[in-house]
């Protein structure tokens, strides 16, 4: 499943955060990404890996290694001399390797093969690069709030600044984050972005209300990269 947003997504995020806003001095901004990273690293690592397995079969079993390679030169009746054996060995080791690393150029099959805890991190890392970017220390009272969705991870990161971090617990974000989460899992990203900003907003005016002179610091539309 391949999530996506519509421009109907967009105006209900962007009315969202408006609404939101309207109650806290505190900035939310929206961003919502394809993916996080692209992963090569790890199509190179299961193309190590496989040319590594065969390496350790081939070591461990020599014979069956003598055969494979007999068979495929079409050599039955003599035993294969060294160079032939490495020369073959070798042969099989770059095919190996190079059929797994383009196999894994299919984006699909690459990211259902990343370690979830490597997407997590992947994730987390490109919504702080993201923040510092777009909200930290870009607001009056440093209290601006990064609502993240990496599409084909199908994972969310919620960063926020210096002044909120000091009042609100990570904990706070909890139904925002399964709120969103849930409306991924339902191919319904627009509308759980709309609700974890409505939830964000929640938390925000708990401890940041607005003030009689506040402005909009930041753009409240939903910002697609």
């Amino acid at each position: 499943m391949q999530l996506h947003l519509t421009q109907a997504d967009h105006q209900l995020v962007s009315a969202a955060v408006a609404e939101a806003e309207a109650q806290t001095s505190g900035e939310i901004v929206t961003i919502v990404a394809r993916r996080s990273d692209s992963y090569h690293d790890v199509g190179y690592s299961w193309a190590a890996g496989a040319t590594f397995t065969l390496l350790a079969l081939a070591a461990a079993f020599p014979g069956w290694l003598r055969d494979l390679l007999s068979a495929l030169l079409l050599d039955w009746e003599h035993e294969l001399p060294d160079w032939e054996l490495l020369t073959g060995l070798l042969g099989l080791s770059l095919l190996i390797f190079l059929g797994v690393r383009y196999a894994l150029a299919i984006m699909p099959l690459r990211m259902r093969l990343t370690p979830r805890a490597t997407r997590a991190r992947r994730v987390r890392r490109r919504a702080i690069l993201l923040f510092r970017t777009a909200a930290e220390a870009r607001t009056h009272g440093r209290t601006g709030v990064l609502i993240y969705l990496s599409l084909d991870e199908h994972r969310a990161e919620i960063v926020a600044d210096r002044a909120i971090n000091e009042k609100v617990a990570p904990e706070a974000w909890g139904e925002a984050m399964a709120a969103l989460i849930d409306a991924i899992r339902q191919d319904r990203a627009g509308e759980g972005l709309a609700a974890a900003v409505r939830q964000v907003g929640v938390v925000l005016a708990a401890h940041f209300p607005r003030a009689d002179d506040d402005i909009n610091e930041l753009p409240d539309r939903l910002i697609e990269l």
